[in-house]
């Protein structure tokens, strides 16, 4: 089996590697994308960090190619799609760098709260500037951390050690995991008034892409302190750089950009009290050494038919059981994610109702394509597969499964209901040949294609609120390419579920919900899964 490992590959996970009988590894330090176009034909195994590109191209020369290993948590660097269609596993490293990245969001809450760069650089200068650099204590100040994921558990742990009280919010977490961790579960809205210091550990995704912009930094506490060392846009560059500038914002310390390497003509740089490093989340010796260790492991596992315990796409399944499975699995995600966004809370159970024909087969993998869809738009982590089980027993989340043989008007039906403290929210969903529909929300009847959106808005049945909400759509220049009313035997309500075809912003959703006889409007972005 012949190895290629590019992009500076630790050596631990080389040498892992090349223990292996019949492995051999080729070691490219930097590699052109016209040289992987050229030699990747020959590797049944690459590994990657971010610098090379696992492009369509790419993976269309790839024949002899059955495992791409990424040394380091994210995969935006490898076409996922492509790989898939072409049989080939991805696997990541999610865990390598967690500790890493906690300790440097930990060090940039302390460079912040001490002016260590600014006090050595003026220092080095020959300057001595013990009055105007006097700083704060991390003790008895409050921090919110926003998304409580590994790493923002393990920045609660280590906050502990420095008496900090600690609240946060992760609208996805429930109280036996924050009890865990000795934090106070709070709404976004307290995290942002009652902190001294805020870290935000969240996914990038279109409801979390500049969550903290002006508005929220005018309704912090003066002396306030920001952190991200998550992903770039989860923080408005443009208006944390203003916000410092005007004292809104007492300091800011920045790891993760919208664009990097991060360019020249950025509102960042040069603005006092801001702190910038260069994405070194993850760039610890151990870290890298973790991280292409794990991956090494994995490429071994694979490459001898064994089971990958950190594949992105798809775990391995019989021919037979995927034949009747696949057009199942896109509905499955789907249906965990229009889930996602119709839970009010932290959901505490799961339960998955299969009827009819579907029964016949092993359905392990479905349950875990709808876990993945609900857990993968709030996850900082990529879920997949493997993983979505164990995360979804990391959240206290109790999945029920169970079958029926009889699917009432349907040849097979899947059923999933969540329960939260706050009630409980269910969808139901079929194929019509191989196109996935769903075809029950809540109690309302429809019948919708799971687009790229849709918008789901429960409302009165009375004239105009529908055409309402039509000119709403309109004036913003959103499209709406089809509509669906759905009834329920309760006189005088229906379900109105629109799919959409571009982003709404959060103050055309709001002016949806604040329409006369609208009680509720949730969009669902099917990008997530």
């Amino acid at each position: 089996m012949k190895i290629l490992a590019a992009d500076g590959i630790a050596q631990e996970g080389i040498d892992l590697l090349t223990q292996e009988k019949g492995f051999e590894v080729v070691v490219k330090e930097k590699i052109s994308h016209e040289e992987l176009l050229d030699i990747i034909g020959d590797f049944d195994a690459l590994m990657v960090r971010s610098a090379s590109k696992v492009t369509p191209d790419v993976i269309e020369k790839a024949n002899k190619l059955k495992i791409i290993g990424r040394a380091g948590v994210g995969v935006d660097n490898i076409d996922l799609p492509a790989a898939t269609a072409k049989g080939i596993i991805v696997i990541n490293s999610p865990s390598g760098n967690t500790i890493a990245a906690t300790e440097h969001t930990m060090a940039m809450m302390l460079s912040l709260a001490r002016h260590i760069p600014v006090a050595n650089e003026t220092t080095q200068k020959g300057e001595w500037n013990r009055k105007k650099y006097k700083g704060v204590e991390l003790r008895g100040k409050t921090l919110g951390i926003i998304g409580l994921g590994r790493i923002g558990g393990n920045v609660a742990i280590r906050s502990e050690a420095f008496e900090m009280n600690v609240i946060a919010y992760d609208p996805y977490m429930n109280e036996a995991r924050a009890k865990n961790l000795g934090v106070k579960v709070a709404t976004l809205e307290e995290v942002v008034k009652e902190s001294d210091f805020i870290t935000v550990h969240m996914p990038l995704t279109p409801e979390t892409k500049g969550m903290i912009s002006m508005k929220e930094m005018k309704q912090m506490k003066k002396g306030v302190r920001l952190v991200n060392c998550a992903r770039g846009g989860i923080i408005d560059e443009n208006d944390l750089a203003q916000a410092v500038k005007e004292g809104i914002v007492a300091g800011a310390a920045i790891d993760v950009f919208t664009s990097e390497p991060l360019a020249e003509d950025t509102p960042l740089r040069g603005v006092p009290g801001i702190i910038l490093t260069p994405h070194l989340g993850a760039s610890t010796v151990e870290a890298q050494i973790a991280v292409s260790v794990d991956v090494a492991e994995g490429i071994v596992a694979a490459l001898k038919g064994e089971p990958v315990t950190t594949a992105v796409n798809m775990a391995p399944v019989s021919r037979e059981v995927m034949k009747v499975l696949s057009p199942y699995l896109d509905l499955g995600e789907r249906l965990g994610c229009t889930l996602c966004s119709l839970a009010d809370g932290a959901i505490s159970s799961l339960e998955i109702t299969y009827s009819g024909k579907i029964t016949e087969v092993n359905t392990k993998m479905l349950t875990t394509a709808i876990i993945k869809g609900i857990l993968n738009p709030i996850m900082e982590q990529e879920v997949n597969y493997v993983n979505a089980p164990k995360f979804a027993e990391e959240r206290h989340i109790n999945v029920v499964e169970s079958k029926e043989q009889e699917a009432k008007h349907f040849k097979s039906l899947i059923k999933v209901t969540a329960k939260t403290k706050n009630g409980e929210a269910s969808v139901e969903g079929t194929l019509f040949g191989d196109e996935g529909r769903i075809v029950k929300i809540n109690k309302f009847r429809v019948d919708v294609d799971p687009h790229a959106r849709i918008l789901i808005c429960p409302h009165i049945n009375r004239p105009g609120v529908i055409g309402t909400v039509g000119s709403i759509m309109g004036e913003s220049n959103i499209n709406i390419s089809g509509m669906q009313v759905g009834r329920t035997e309760i006189d005088g309500t229906n379900l109105m579920v629109l799919t959409i075809d571009n982003d709404i912003p959060s103050a055309v959703l709001d002016k949806v919900k604040s329409v006369d006889g609208i009680f509720d409007a949730k969009l669902v972005n099917f990008h997530a899964v």
